[in-house]
């Protein structure tokens, strides 16, 4: 599996970013072909201390060319274009292979 992350710093109105991302953002974003599934998450939170995100949006792929491919479809242009409506403070993208591992059992 491979994964996109988009990490968004904290937009100047908070509420408006919430209100479009949802309505708008993220129905563009289901329609990328190839899509597994997605998550997302507002008001981000950093063990201990202060964090430099707001948003944190992930979208699971089959591969990186499914991802690539996605990306450059018209569905994924369209997403991407939109962007500067409601991320005041931009977007980080990144991208990585997922891999999976076991929790240790109790008292290990």
């Amino acid at each position: 599996m491979h994964r996109l992350l988009a990490l968004y710093p904290p937009p100047t109105d908070p509420a408006a970013f919430r209100a479009y991302y949802e309505a708008n953002h993220l129905p563009l974003a289901a329609r990328m072909p190839g899509l597994r599934g997605f998550r997302w998450g507002f008001d981000v939170a950093a063990p201990g201390g202060d964090t430099p995100y707001f948003c944190v949006f992930e979208a699971d792929f089959d591969d990186a060319g499914a991802l690539d491919a996605a990306l450059a479809s018209p569905e994924g242009e369209a997403t991407a274009a939109d962007v500067p409506n409601y991320a005041t403070g931009g977007a980080v993208l990144l991208r990585y292979d997922v891999h999976e591992g076991t929790p240790a059992p109790p008292g290990r």
